[in-house]
């Protein structure tokens, strides 16, 4: 196998429970030596997502091919398609009964008939290499949260997968044991194994992964590197969820503004996402010297206009944007309205102008 080969393929997949469409014709492919982090709200279809890649959801529609072979065809056999896609739980899913060794040696026995002197050997080795021979002979109840989950992992190794389906594995760890478990991923990730991760855990994404899918609504709503996701963001769903965009949006004309109400949900917006007064009374000022002086003498009556505020909490970023249709009116500024680009001026750091046939966008950066 090569590294350019394709594992997984998926096509027009869509998934709905109870009438409620939880996917939506998503496509993607999973090649070999891929690690790839599917990130997005809570509710998007992730974990559905990777149910369905080995069948524990079965599609409403479209196709799963892997290696090829259509896995929701009556021909395929699904067990055996599963023994090359192992998949770890935030659960965990051990059998509370068996000790940890025996968690390891069981499916290898029975499901690749190796003898159990090879299924110990490989369970000790695998147990070795993430850091808990020590519990071999221990019961799951008697291991934390994140030993569990090493367990879960070294178990799904012990198949001997292609490819490792992870579902939120950190999910349901204290936080003190998070690090220990990315740790194992990240070991694994070196070694070239192909892994698919639903995540919430950012950092492992951005410094792990080969590729991110951004998932939103149900579908795969953007895709690229780790590079292109978090640092240059194309689609405007996918910038809010990476940067955490906090956001206002207000939409009316010249003649039905009501600017002491857009002043008042200004201020309702910086008190709920803790800005200070003084950034809340730049933000009106800004907005009444911009609309009502500049922007305002120059268009129709009855042209629509959009003002936003997006506040990366991140960063501390905050930006007051307005879009219509017309051309840059602070490059143009008429001799009485000079003391009020002034104004705006002296309380942006910086203003960017995008131009469009149908719509224009100014953006004050405070």
């Amino acid at each position: 196998m090569n590294n350019n080969e394709t594992i997984i393929k998926v096509e027009h997949l869509s998934k709905i429970f109870d009438g409620v469409s939880v996917l939506k014709d998503v496509n993607a492919e999973i090649k070999k030596g891929d690690v790839i982090s599917v990130i997005g709200p809570s509710g998007t279809g992730k974990s559905t997502f990777l149910r369905c890649l080995n069948r524990l959801e079965k599609p409403t529609g479209g196709k799963i091919y892997v290696h090829g072979e259509d896995i929701n065809s009556d021909s395929c056999n699904i067990l055996k398609v599963r023994q090359k896609m192992g998949m770890v739980f935030q659960s965990f899913n051990l059998f509370s009964h068996l000790m940890v060794i025996e968690n390891l040696m069981l499916a290898p026995m029975y499901l690749l008939k190796i003898s159990k002197q090879e299924a110990y050997d490989t369970g000790m080795e695998l147990l070795k290499m993430v850091g808990l021979t020590s519990k071999a002979t221990s019961f799951p109840d008697e291991l934390s949260g994140g030993q569990k989950q090493r367990v879960a992992i070294a178990r799904t190794l012990a198949m001997k997968p292609e490819i490792i389906l992870f579902d939120e594995p950190t999910s349901a760890l204290d936080p003190t044991m998070v690090g220990e478990v990315l740790a194992v991923m990240k070991q694994l990730a070196g070694q070239g194994m192909t892994m698919l991760v639903v995540t919430h855990e950012m950092k492992f994404a951005k410094d792990v992964s080969t590729r991110v899918f951004f998932m939103n609504e149900g579908i795969l709503y953007e895709e690229g590197s780790p590079t292109d996701i978090f640092e240059n963001p194309q689609k405007e769903k996918t910038k809010a969820f990476i940067y955490k965009i906090r956001q206002a949006n207000f939409k009316f004309t010249k003649n039905d503004i009501d600017i002491f109400g857009i002043n008042s949900e200004i201020e309702g917006f910086c008190i709920k996402n803790l800005l200070s007064i003084k950034k809340a009374y730049d933000i009106q000022l800004i907005t009444e010297e911009y609309l009502q002086n500049i922007l305002f003498s120059k268009i129709g009556s009855k042209e629509p206009i959009e003002a936003t505020i997006n506040y990366y909490s991140d960063n501390d970023i905050l930006k007051l944007e307005f879009s219509y249709k017309g051309e840059n009116y602070m490059n143009n500024i008429d001799p009485e309205n000079e003391i009020s680009a002034k104004i705006i001026e002296q309380k942006t750091k910086n203003i960017d102008f995008i131009f469009g046939e149908n719509k224009s966008t100014i953006t004050f950066t405070l």
